[in-house]
């Protein structure tokens, strides 16, 4: 039986007259986007048609979900908030905070002594506040949410940027930062801007060596790693009713690296076998009495382009394998002419090991095929030639892929099965004693996230992403332009062999099992227990509320940094060896921009302290602007705050006095956790403008005092030599988020509305 399956009845119970009334105010056929928008409205039946692109619209998430690294941050926030129990179903997920190095047993233990204090913490918070809680090797976050929580029509949010992963089971789920998870928590709306639609019609059928990995991969490359931004992504056409659950989960995970809101598939067949397949008949039942909602309207899919904002055709015959990267996930290769480019850019070509995992591809279905591949390198007498690791996506996975003999495939090529955790995909990976000076290679992974330094902390380290089974198969040639359809390998005995295409099972042919999910109920009543945190901890912090930034703060500011590039936030707030820190501000702020580059010198971790003249750290610059209680301003380049939904990356800079973030585009969590945190988020009206900042340049905000939607800011930027430009800021501030700036952040509003 599902979890909560009261509430999603009740959802499903008012979905129809919700829907009904919408498309009746919206006056034409509904994607299933819209109807799920509408039908979570936070006021209930729609009242009003709302702009793509331009209505901010207050919705009511079914549930939320976090993982350990991000729920630290979010429940010290929430423990602020004056409530007794949180008011809709939340989880908590530990998978973020084991390191894979030595394997499963060792990696878990480790990470239960060194990450003891945190790991109590989140549990007794979850049992104080009615959060149900994951321990340790339960699995990762949107695997566990998939085969649990996940249910076609519904809405969730959660602090990690690849909760989207649900839309694999028909959801509207969406990354957030932990401030937004915790107005939810405490029973208020959640704001978000209507948005756009971008619709994708798959034709065809996937075939051979083609997964749901490669769907994405030639998305990503299509729109780019921000041309989904402010858009939901919705897939249709027969291609995409010819996929797996678990396919589509993967296609909608990786919708994070364009940028999208969110991405979501209709209700179909493989979602109701996925639903049976893990215990909810329950869920399955009631989702087909209101299937009709569930997906989008028949004309909307007959006639797309009437009814979406954007349209992109892809014909699944005709697909081939890609390679994304390295260090981005939209630069595309398909596989067979990578020989070529990597020459060319100088991409080494040997590839030291082949990663299979992550929320992104670790199901039983990736795992099966995947060890298809390897079952054939036993067979044909092949010797790996790159190391390989296997991360898989939860306790049942674990399980049930041990029960079948596939975890057993692997480690007969001597793979490292690792915990049932993020591992590599995040940068928990014990890879190197010294990630920075370790030398130029190539890694080929089945993760989301390939940004330099992500997954081992070596800036040489040229990550590739690829499907589970040519992951498997570029592991076992070791080389990065090895093609499986024409190139053949030389076995033990001398002999050309070649492999030959992947199978697998979309389900496991004798259910799944599992003895210990790792899950923990939360106490009904929970008044009793107590929260305690060490006064001198360095891994948890309660938090002190942050003070109003003035009109007056707005005057005289120096420049931190001017970042050049990409800036993502792992360049703002590094994971890595920095989870530790997660729960503890302070601690967490010494590594505020240090991955950022700095646009005067192309270095990071060094910029001008204008007080003193000399160069120093990003943070420790900061640290001494702020004991002079001087603001500071960042400026940076496109899309910035691109990547994971961590908060941190706000927080950190609202933390050590950076008052200002203007740039020439942000990424749509980053902004929003920018203005919950009270800072002011702001877009060069100009984008040439950015060439005008100089090194030792002084901000003056002349308008601040008349700060209000629609109304651009102005800029004075003084320069050193006397010398003045005037720049004109736009920002996306509306009524409400001007007063989280102006109480100092959205949580110190909702404790002033709940004392």
């Amino acid at each position: 039986m599902a979890f909560d399956i009261d509430m999603i009845k009740g959802v499903y119970a008012s979905m129809g007259e919700r829907v009904e009334k919408a498309r009746e105010l919206v006056g034409k056929p509904l994607t299933l986007s819209e109807k799920i928008l509408y039908s979570h409205l936070w006021d209930g039946k729609p009242e009003k048609a709302f702009v793509r692109g331009k209505d901010y619209v207050d919705f009511a998430p079914d549930r939320i979900a976090c993982q350990d690294a991000t729920a630290q941050m979010a429940l010290l926030q929430f423990m602020q908030a004056g409530k007794d129990k949180v008011a809709v179903p939340t989880t908590v997920h530990c998978d973020h905070l084991i390191q894979a190095k030595d394997g499963a047993a060792a990696d878990l233990k480790h990470a239960n002594e060194t990450s003891k204090e945190v790991f109590d913490f989140l549990g007794s918070v979850s049992n104080k506040y009615g959060i149900g809680f994951w321990k340790p090797g339960a699995g990762i976050i949107h695997q566990v949410v998939l085969e649990n929580y996940a249910f076609p029509g519904g809405m969730m949010i959660g602090t990690d940027s690849h909760t989207v992963n649900a839309g694999g089971l028909g959801m509207v789920a969406i990354g957030v930062g932990g401030a937004d998870a915790v107005d939810v928590m405490a029973g208020m709306a959640w704001e978000l801007k209507f948005p756009k639609l971008i619709g994708v019609k798959l034709t065809g059928k996937l075939s051979g060596w083609t997964a749901p990995k490669d769907v994405i991969l030639k998305v990503a490359e299509i729109l780019t790693v921000k041309g989904g931004t402010g858009a939901i992504v919705e897939y249709f056409g027969p291609g995409a009713t010819s996929m797996s659950c678990t396919g589509k989960g993967t296609i909608c995970n990786m919708g994070a690296e364009i940028g999208a809101t969110t991405s979501t598939f209709g209700y179909d067949e493989s979602m109701e076998r996925y639903l049976r397949a893990t215990d909810r008949e329950d869920v399955a039942d009631e989702a087909n009495k209101v299937k009709e909602h569930l997906t989008a309207d028949a004309e909307v899919y007959a006639n797309p382009e009437q009814y979406f904002d954007q349209v992109i055709e892809i014909n699944l015959s005709e697909l081939k394998p890609l390679l994304n990267g390295p260090f981005t996930p939209d630069l595309a290769t398909e596989v067979g002419t990578m020989t070529d480019k990597a020459t060319e850019n100088g991409w080494p070509l040997a590839v030291e090991w082949g990663l299979i995992g992550s929320c992104t591809n670790s199901s039983y279905e990736d795992l099966s095929r995947a060890s298809s591949i390897a079952q054939q390198a036993l067979d044909k007498k092949l010797k790996t030639k790159a190391e390989f690791g296997i991360n898989p996506g939860s306790e049942q996975v674990r399980y049930t892929t041990e029960r079948d003999g596939i975890l057993e495939i692997f480690e007969k090529l001597d793979a490292k099965i690792f915990t049932n955790a993020c591992g590599p995909c995040i940068g928990q990976w014990g890879r190197y004693e010294d990630p920075k000076n370790a030398p130029k290679n190539s890694i080929v992974h089945s993760f989301n996230r390939n940004f330099a330094k992500r997954a081992d902390g070596n800036p040489n380290t040229h990550a590739f992403v690829a499907s589970p089974e040519m992951t498997a198969a570029i592991a076992i040639a070791g080389r990065l332009d090895f093609n499986p359809l024409t190139d053949k390998l030389i076995n033990e005995d001398g002999e050309e062999v070649m492999l030959d295409e992947p199978t697998g099972w979309e389900l496991p042919p004798k259910g799944f099992e599992v003895k210990e999910n790792g899950y923990e109920d939360p106490l009904e009543d929970g008044s009793g227990v107590e929260v305690k945190v060490a006064p001198d901890s360095e891994r948890l912090q309660l938090l002190e509320p942050f003070v109003p930034i003035k009109a007056s703060d707005l005057q005289g500011m120096k420049l931190l940094i001017k970042a050049f590039g990409k800036c993502t936030t792992d360049h703002i707030s590094m994971a890595g060896p920095w989870l530790r820190f997660r729960g503890h501000l302070d601690n967490i702020a010494n590594n505020t921009l240090i991955g950022a580059v700095n646009a005067f010198n192309q270095k990071t971790n060094f910029v001008k302290n204008q007080l003193t003249g000399e160069y120093g750290g990003v943070p420790d610059t900061q640290r001494e602007y702020k004991k002079e209680g001087i603001k500071t301003v960042v400026v940076g380049d496109h899309n910035y705050g691109e990547g994971s939904s961590r908060e941190h990356a706000a927080m950190q800079p609202r933390h050590l006095g950076v008052a200002v973030v203007i740039v020439k585009s942000f990424a749509r969590i980053h902004e929003t956790n920018l203005k919950k945190q009270g800072m002011l988020a702001l877009t060069f009206a100009n984008e040439d403008d950015y060439d005008l900042i100089q090194e030792d340049d002084t901000f003056n905000i002349v308008d601040a005092a008349a700060f209000a939607p629609d109304k651009p800011l102005t800029l004075e930027v003084v320069h050193a030599d006397g010398s003045k430009d005037t720049i004109m800021a736009n920002h996306s501030y509306n009524d409400a988020q001007i007063k989280w700036f102006n109480e100092g952040s959205a949580l110190n509003l909702i404790k002033k509305q709940n004392a």
